[in-house]
């Protein structure tokens, strides 16, 4: 599939750069996806810069150019803001162009690339949640099969104040929300909260993430912590740098949460190391976001491929 990526920032050009190396999100055959352009609205953006340098066509003229090269483009990876993608996801849609969404707006089913990777191949939108959510979620819906229920889940995500562009910084709002909602909708827990927290420290420090699970009583404990370390390998497929930041621990309470009293719960450290395509290695923040990315961009051209193969058949 042609795509466009649609913002010149952190995300858009991390994104750039992983799709100019022309292999798939696992690092092992060729990607599907041919990038057509780079386009933002800085014209002196580093992104930018960059894409002219790799050879990619370089506009800073914004959605309008994707909509007037709408014939020369299948699929839009969005890396800006919520507003900017709930402005003109109508506009793809109407011009045939699939949105995989990388904001917070959620106007798209929601998509967490180690959990749910092909339920929304055929959506004219799909939305990526956020760096956090797909840190996290993969982890509560690791704790949610290997239990009857799940009453709780709480995530926190720290990510370095280098690695937040102007686009993070303005939806920390949508961010907790939408995080939030994709531990219930995918992760299967009842209640839920997140967090995000911009750490200024120097040197930066590297993407951490804390998840709490509430358990309830005649849990299997080492069938929830052995479904905890098949997740982390599962996500390493795509995101070498995920790792658990030390052996994940089931404490016993009683803990008041939201959900009700559990008797324990699951605690869980994780942090992500970026690959370093664009921001040094404490972006994983950005590693995770576009690995997934990717990887369910790869998963819609395969699908589409598959269509158009039966509808010639």
């Amino acid at each position: 599939m042609r795509c466009v990526i649609l913002g010149s920032g952190n995300i858009g050009t991390d994104l750039m750069m992983k799709l100019h190396k022309g292999t798939d999100a696992s690092g092992s055959g060729a990607t599907p996806l041919e990038l057509v352009a780079l386009v933002g609205i800085d014209p002196a953006s580093d992104g930018l810069a960059r894409a002219r340098r790799l050879g990619f066509e370089a506009s800073h003229e914004g959605p309008g150019w994707i909509l007037d090269h709408a014939d020369e483009v299948d699929l839009v990876f969005d890396a800006t803001s919520a507003y900017v993608h709930k402005a003109h996801a109508q506009e793809y849609a109407d011009a045939g162009i699939v949105a995989v969404d990388l904001t917070p707006a959620a106007i798209g089913p929601k998509v967490i690339a180690a959990v749910n990777l092909t339920e929304h191949v055929g959506a004219p939108n799909v939305n990526m949640v956020t760096c956090g959510g797909q840190a996290t979620t993969p982890m509560v819906y690791a704790v949610c099969r290997a239990v009857d229920s799940l009453p709780y889940a709480e995530m926190v995500s720290t990510v370095s104040s280098r690695s937040a562009g102007p686009g993070t910084r303005q939806n920390i709002d949508e961010f907790t929300k939408t995080t939030s909602t994709a531990l219930r909708e995918i992760g299967g827990a009842d209640t839920s909260k997140a967090i995000i927290i911009l750490n200024p420290a120097e040197p930066p420090i590297m993407m951490r993430n804390t998840v709490f699970a509430g358990l309830p009583e005649g849990t299997d404990h080492a069938a929830v912590l052995d479904s905890i370390h098949q997740m982390e390998a599962e996500v390493q497929a795509y995101v070498p740098g995920y790792r658990l930041k030390n052996r994940p621990v089931i404490e016993t309470g009683p803990y008041s949460t939201p959900g009700g009293v559990v008797p324990h719960r699951a605690v869980i450290l994780l942090e992500v190391e970026g690959a370093g395509d664009y921001l040094p290695p404490y972006a994983g923040n950005l590693d995770i976001m576009t690995a997934a990315a990717q990887r369910i961009g790869e998963a819609i051209a395969h699908h589409s491929a598959a269509q158009k193969a039966g509808a010639q058949a």
